[in-house]
């Protein structure tokens, strides 16, 4: 079947679901201040419905002048709440910066360069006292801004009673301070376009640099952030200093452009910054909240503010509007924080309609090469009880057994018996899949972190970890979540699976129950060193092997419990075909067979009542909801089960452990030297099994690199 045909209209209908969209666009943090974006719009749409002339270019200038002096006190506030603290005084070192521009310039007759410098460092300087109480000595943000309120509201009111003749009488000829009060840079009024290029290196300062990671770490857990190493103490002290540069600036720019100071300069302003920075999303908790966030809420405040008084509200009508606006934000920032990760728990998982085909018979005693049998129940235990869970199991040159176990470590057993165990390597995460390359190292497929190999002499690298972006997803998927098997072709480049892209190695269950195409084929070429995806949407891909002849990959679906083709050479070359339409159970990995025929592995066998299920998607939802996951309705889970079949898809035999008892969820085997040794994820050991009538000096190595090794000798 080609790709076209396993693609199908009904496949790609299934992928979509408003319920998915809705609950991949809350996982991003961008999409938070949507609401707050839109109530933006619709108040510019509703203030350019009423007033005449407000969506003009002219008043949008005009607007952009008087909001950015504003957009500094906010932002000001939003590192002090993002760090886990308030400012409270914002208003009043603006109101400070403000008279101290003035009287440098009227008063002193400073240059206007040295005067706006002198402005920030006192505004910095009264910053540092907030952050010297508040970092070093551990006062509570909110007493001691709130103090410094006051003191600083005093402090400005008697300065403005002795100096307001000097402000009147004296003036300033300075192109300087000309361009700041009324200029425009970048076709912006000069004070904007500042605005804005300090949010540009805000934001990369918040989200790319290491100093504003430890802001949000510091936010989301001081005793965290201090076990972490960070300094603590000095990065508040940091952010309160820039808190008080950041609002003298907006004093500097709002000086420059009335030219006049007096005892409501400021007044209320960090209410208004704090009721904008909380609605644009920047939580009151500390550790959440982006520079954009915070103009999205200040653009918000200042539009309603500006547009109720043109429209001829009171102001005390206005003030009141704003409380009740602070009020909701912080409900909202409250109830959101704490509800989120259950809102998002509850529509993520969103199971499709998914029917299977028909499984084959596998009673006891039937003609059918699928019949139960106890081939496996006798099998030979290597390493009882010291491994955990050897998803997979490979040998190599010398004889020797390794597997893949629970607890991130490859192990190896050696000697004659077999019975001498040692941590081959620690990888870390959930090694899974294995196979050796050409040179002998053993590339392993690991669960949340990649593709590694570990060298002969025991070290470990990182070949690759993640792979090309789908640009349509809302969720970044470039990250490997879950490769979980590989195989190398000829070539040298290494093919696995990545079953899936939504959920990690301790929830991957979740996928199959959500019936949804979430996994791919991902190859990474070792001569380019390039990682890519070379099929999309596949349905929890598991087992990869490359074909006897090198021109093809054989895949197995999980989720379907089919297997798949695709074709690396020939005149199908990049098309996809089922090989094997209907299996008793779910397929896991692949390997070669000593006569060309391929050994299959089944993590579970099928049943009707789970195959009925998996036509019930509203059940698998309430299941997932509602009941707990170790009473999930699942594929018989208790059933060791091995087959093999040919090039073509027929399947020859079956190998059975139908008690359980020493080979459950099988998800691996691989032939050497005339045994079949067997891998589980929930074992306590390794299996091995005579096989009888197969070429017992075959060796997988040997078939994959031999002739290779010959010629490079």
């Amino acid at each position: 079947m080609s790709m076209t045909t396993y693609d199908s209209f009904g496949a790609r209908a299934r992928r979509f679901s408003p319920r998915l969209v809705l609950s991949e666009l809350m996982m991003k943090q961008w999409f938070e201040p949507v609401i707050p974006f839109f109530v933006m719009i619709a108040l510019w749409i509703a203030f350019s419905v009423v007033i005449r002339d407000y969506s003009s270019s002219e008043n949008i200038l005009s607007l952009l002048r008087l909001f950015a002096e504003f957009g500094f006190v906010a932002l000001a506030m939003a590192f002090c709440l993002i760090t886990g603290g308030i400012d409270l005084s914002v208003g009043a070192i603006f109101a400070v910066g403000n008279f101290s521009a003035l009287f440098f310039l009227l008063v002193m007759e400073w240059p206007a360069g040295l005067a706006i410098l002198a402005t920030l460092a006192i505004g910095g300087a009264v910053g540092a006292m907030n952050g010297l109480l508040i970092g070093y000595l551990k006062a509570r943000p909110f007493l001691t801004t709130l103090v410094t309120l006051i003191i600083l509201r005093a402090t400005v009111n008697l300065l403005n009673t002795h100096y307001a003749t000097s402000f009147a009488t004296n003036s300033t000829d300075s192109n300087v301070w000309d361009f700041l009060g009324s200029g425009n840079l970048f076709g912006l009024p000069v004070n904007a376009a500042t605005l804005l290029i300090v949010l540009l290196i805000g934001h990369v300062f918040l989200s790319r640099s290491r100093y504003g990671w430890h802001l949000t770490a510091i936010g989301a857990s001081r005793k965290a952030a201090r076990h972490a190493g960070i300094r603590v103490n000095f990065m508040l002290f940091a952010t309160y200093v820039l808190s008080g540069v950041l609002c003298a600036a907006g004093g500097v720019f709002y000086a420059a452009r009335q030219t006049s100071t007096d005892s409501t300069t400021g007044v209320g302003w960090e209410f208004q910054a704090l009721t904008a920075v909380v609605l644009g999303g920047v939580s009151l908790a500390g550790g959440k909240g982006t520079v954009w966030r915070a103009m999205i809420g200040a653009l918000i405040v200042f539009s309603l503010t500006n547009g109720l008084v043109r429209s001829g509200v009171p102001g005390y009508v206005t003030s009141a509007i704003i409380g009740v606006l602070l009020l909701a934000a912080v409900g909202i920032d409250v109830k959101w924080s704490k509800n989120r990760g259950k809102v998002i728990q509850k529509t993520y998982v969103n199971p499709a309609y998914f029917e299977l085909s028909p499984p084959p018979s596998v009673k006891s005693g039937d003609a059918s090469p699928y019949a139960q049998n106890d081939r496996l129940i006798h099998a030979e235990a290597i390493g009882l009880d010291q491994v955990e869970g050897p998803e997979d199991v490979i040998l190599d040159r010398q004889d020797r057994v390794y597997g893949s176990t629970r607890d991130g470590n490859i192990i190896r057993f050696s000697g004659p018996d077999l019975d001498q165990c040692e941590i081959f390597a620690h990888i870390g995460g959930r090694p899974l899949g294995m196979q050796f390359d050409q040179d002998e190292n053993l590339i392993v497929a690991v669960a949340g972190m990649g593709v590694y190999g570990v060298k002969p002499d025991k070290t470990v690298y990182k070949i690759t970890d993640e792979t090309n972006r789908t640009w349509y997803k809302l969720n970044d998927d470039s990250r490997l979540r879950m490769a979980d098997d590989l195989d190398i072709a000829p070539d040298g480049k290494i093919y696995f699976s990545d079953c899936t892209t939504r959920y990690e190695m301790t929830t991957n269950t979740l996928d199959i129950l959500e019936a949804r195409p979430n996994g791919r084929l991902v190859c990474y070429d070792p001569a380019t060193k390039t990682t890519s995806t070379v099929i999309n949407h596949f349905y929890f891909p598991n087992g990869i092997c490359i074909s006897h002849d090198g021109k093809s990959v054989l895949i197995a679906s999980t989720s379907l419990c089919k297997i798949f083709r695709y074709w690396l050479e020939g005149p199908r070359k990049g098309q996809t075909e089922v090989l094997i339409d209907q299996l008793p159970g779910n397929p896991d990995n692949i390997n070669r067979a000593s006569d060309g025929t391929y050994w299959l592995a089944l993590v579970g066998i099928r049943t009707p009542t789970f195959d009925l299920a998996m036509r019930k998607p509203d059940f698998r939802r309430r299941m997932v909801k509602e009941v707990p996951i170790d009473e999930w309705l699942a594929p018989g889970m208790n059933h060791g089960c091995v087959l093999k079949f040919t090039e073509d898809g027929r399947t020859l035999e079956s190998f059975w452990d139908p008690t359980g008892v020493s080979h459950s969820t099988l998800t691996s085997m691989r032939e050497h030297k005339g045994y079949l040794y067997l891998g589980g994820l929930e074992n306590n050991r390794i299996g091995r099994v005579k096989l009888t009538g197969v070429d017992e000096s075959w060796s997988g190595y040997e078939a994959y690199w031999g002739a290779k090794r010959r010629d490079r000798s």
